[in-house]
Parts: C-alpha cells; sequence; structure tokens
C-alpha cells in the first residue's frame, strides 16, 4: 500500500483560513525547506510583503513541485481560487488577450498563492485602478556576468547621490540574485513609455558619472561583461521583477530584501534567505512602509531627456 501524504494544515491568516496541502513537500532541496517553511517565512513578513504587492497586478512564479521540477510563469490567478482572492484584468496587445492577474488586498491572498506553489511575486509598476499610468519608478542594477558586488555597491551611491539631487527618495533592497533595486515612488501622471524614458534619462546620468562602471547598451552584446547595466527597460509595460520580500526560486532560498542605504557597503545579496530575514525583519519591520508618503514628480527627468537629446528606447515588442 502506497504511502498516504502528510494530512493538510489548516492556517488561520487574518479573516480566512487557509489550507495547505502537501505541507512538508520540500521546495528547496539544498536547505530541506518545505511548502510549510515557506508559508511560514510569508507569514512572518506579512506587512511588507502585502505593501509590496497591494492592488498591484501579479504574475506568479509556481514552482508545483519544488526547485527540480522547474518553473512555471503565471499571469492568469490559478484555478481553484476562493471567492475571497481579488483579481485585476489587464491587456496584452502583443498578443490581442487579457488576463485575470492576482491583485493582493491581504495576507491571506499570498498565503493562498503560496499554498498554490508560488515561490516568487512578481508585480507590476501600477496599480488596479489604472493599470496604463506607473506609480513606481524601478531603478535596476543589474551586474553582467564579470561585474563584481564591489562595483554594484559603487554605483549604488551614485545612484543614490543623482536621487538626492533631483529631491527624490529612493528605496534599495537586494535583488535576491545579484544586483540591487531601488524604486522610487512617483505620482501616476505618466504611461509606461514616458516613465521609461525618464529612467534611461537618469540611467545615462548615473553612466556619465561612473563611465567606467556602468553601461546603458540595449543590446546584451554591446555591454562590457564587467561593467553594471542600470536597466531602465524595467520601467516597460508588463516587465515585472521580484516584489520586496519575495523568495527567489534559487537553491538558497534568497530573498529580495530592503536594505538601508547606510547598509549597503557592508552587506551581499547572500545574506538574506528565508532562514535570516524573519528575524531582520522581526527587529526592523518594513522598510518601505512609507514610501508612499514620498512621492517623485518625474518631470525633471522628462527635461533631463530632452536637454541631453535621449529619445524614446527601443519599442520592445519591436526588438
Amino acid at each position: 500500500m502506497a504511502k498516504s501524504a502528510t494530512p493538510a494544515v489548516e492556517l488561520p491568516v487574518g479573516e480566512h483560513t487557509v489550507r495547505v496541502s502537501n505541507p512538508d513537500r520540500v521546495y528547496f532541496p539544498e536547505l530541506g525547506a518545505t511548502k510549510l517553511d515557506l508559508v511560514r517565512y510569508y507569514l512572518s513578513v506579512g506587512d511588507g510583503i502585502v505593501n509590496a504587492l497591494r492592488d498591484r497586478p501579479c504574475m506568479l512564479h509556481r514552482f508545483p513541485k519544488g526547485l527540480p521540477g522547474g518553473k512555471v510563469h503565471q499571469k492568469r490567478l490559478p484555478a481553484g481560487a476562493p471567492d475571497w482572492i481579488r483579481t485585476v484584468r489587464v491587456y496584452f496587445p502583443r498578443y490581442g488577450r487579457h488576463a485575470d492577474e492576482l491583485c493582493v488586498h491581504e495576507l491571506a491572498d499570498v498565503i493562498w498563492a503560496v499554498q498554490m506553489s508560488t515561490v516568487e511575486f512578481h508585480p507590476w509598476n501600477s496599480r488596479a485602478r489604472d493599470t496604463e499610468s506607473p506609480d513606481e519608478w524601478r531603478i535596476d542594477l543589474d551586474p553582467m556576468p564579470d561585474c563584481p558586488w564591489s562595483r554594484v555597491q559603487r554605483v549604488a551611491a551614485v545612484v543614490h547621490e543623482v536621487l538626492d539631487e533631483l529631491g527624490a527618495t529612493g528605496w534599495p533592497k537586494t535583488s535576491g540574485g545579484s544586483g540591487l533595486h531601488v524604486y522610487v515612488r512617483i505620482a501616476p501622471e505618466y504611461g509606461f513609455t514616458q516613465v521609461r524614458r525618464a529612467a534611461l534619462a537618469f540611467a545615462e546620468e548615473v553612466r556619465r558619472r561612473a563611465p567606467e562602471d556602468v553601461t546603458t547598451a540595449w543590446w546584451r552584446r554591446d555591454r562590457d561583461p564587467a561593467q553594471l547595466f542600470v536597466d531602465y527597460n524595467q520601467n516597460a509595460r508588463d516587465h515585472t521583477i521580484a516584489a520586496a520580500y519575495s523568495v527567489r526560486g534559487v537553491a538558497a532560498a534568497t530573498v529580495s530584501t530592503p536594505v538601508r542605504w547606510s547598509e549597503i557597503d557592508d552587506i551581499h545579496p547572500r545574506d538574506f534567505t528565508i532562514a535570516t530575514v524573519p528575524a531582520r525583519y522581526a527587529e526592523l519591520g518594513d522598510l518601505q512602509a512609507d514610501m508612499d508618503e514620498a512621492v517623485f514628480d518625474i518631470t525633471p527627468l522628462l527635461e533631463l531627456a530632452d536637454r541631453h537629446g535621449v529619445d524614446e528606447p527601443v519599442d520592445l515588442d519591436e526588438s
């Protein structure tokens, strides 16, 4: 007779109860971390992950058999959702299709998605009330294969300097990979093309100040493999990156973790995992909790783009 599966666990999460099936399924074999361990991690950073995802269309990176079974990129809400799970409909003109994506409002939404084998959460930089008007400018410091972490740290200081001169508040976080992300809350008054052009103007300014360290070359083949790419393309429509407090689908179970600017010289992305972040969160809380109180108007960046002749970036759907 086949051995029976471990019984499901029912967890109260706010006003709802989430049933977690196969709680002992190992998701991260090198760590022995299970599905229930992943659930407990997200419960430990509850306010932070909800703040990062709230009201945004969200793509899910699901691993139905754990990391060894491979990743599923899921735009549409998985089947079988309870009636309290909310969605937002978004249109994909390249394919002429719509998708109803998860739209998180409370922690139970997140835990249900984890029950459905989600490891990573990738939200849009716009919200459900107007998905075509971003309210988040994302600066992605993406190291090329031979770029050392010390270069990422050095460029982060330049990014901070330029943001300060603009009067913009940047909120840094590790990517969970080898780079850094910096988010800036913006007024939702422009479309994706304009926000992306503003992001390119900023990236070019950073490159001008650190030409030995930074590239903004569009094509990967044109980038020095030892440089850092300031990836303005992450502001394009339907381009998403892992949310603050999202676990990454890698063997070490790293976490995309908010950090203080003053910490960047002394940290490494590998420092932040599902094993270490809960205690950090319990001590510091959500370092991005006040982001909505620091809204930046991107008009100066668009003016900078005009002054330096920064054209609209290549149309991603045509590249």
